[in-house]
């Protein structure tokens, strides 16, 4: 699908107020409410809006720990990275993973948790005992600098 200018300004819109009314919308791109509709469900159906979603404030939840965590596996076969994929989408501390290459890590996982003592848990107990992990490295964010949800729209 190709985007045009409209396309893309909806996308921005959207992604800096997923609440935003169809008549808002159409009020900042300068479409009619309907079109602007229309254009919105065709985006939807084409998937290229997965999805809307509100965002949460980790901190004002008590979540305070986030860590980077590289993880090393024993074999690298089909079944061993379907068994961790499928245990890892089980943790619900887990907000991203990642099959990497270029380093002696095999996943990348961006984990989040109350404290240092909630982290010892979900490493002792949760990611661990995983089969086949056999290295894990911790990196601890001490600020985060940026925190971006919006993808870059980029004119095709």
């Amino acid at each position: 699908m190709t985007l045009d200018r409209y396309d893309r300004h909806i996308l921005h819109c959207l992604q800096a107020n997923g609440r935003m009314s169809n008549q808002e919308l159409a009020d900042q791109i300068g479409l009619s409410p309907s079109p602007c509709l229309r254009r919105v469900r065709v985006l939807e159906e084409a998937g290229i809006i997965a999805g809307y979603r509100a965002l949460l404030n980790a901190r004002q939840l008590g979540l305070t720990l986030t860590a980077f965590i590289s993880i090393a596996l024993d074999r690298h076969t089909p079944d061993r990275f379907a068994q961790f994929d499928a245990a890892v989408a089980l943790l619900p501390e887990v907000l991203e993973c990642a099959l990497i290459t270029g380093r002696d890590a095999d996943y990348q996982l961006k984990v989040i948790v109350r404290d240092m003592e909630a982290y010892q848990d979900f490493l002792l107990n949760k990611l661990t005992p995983i089969a086949g992990v056999t290295g894990v490295h911790s990196s601890f964010v001490l600020r985060q600098v940026i925190a971006r949800t919006a993808l870059p729209l980029i004119e095709s």
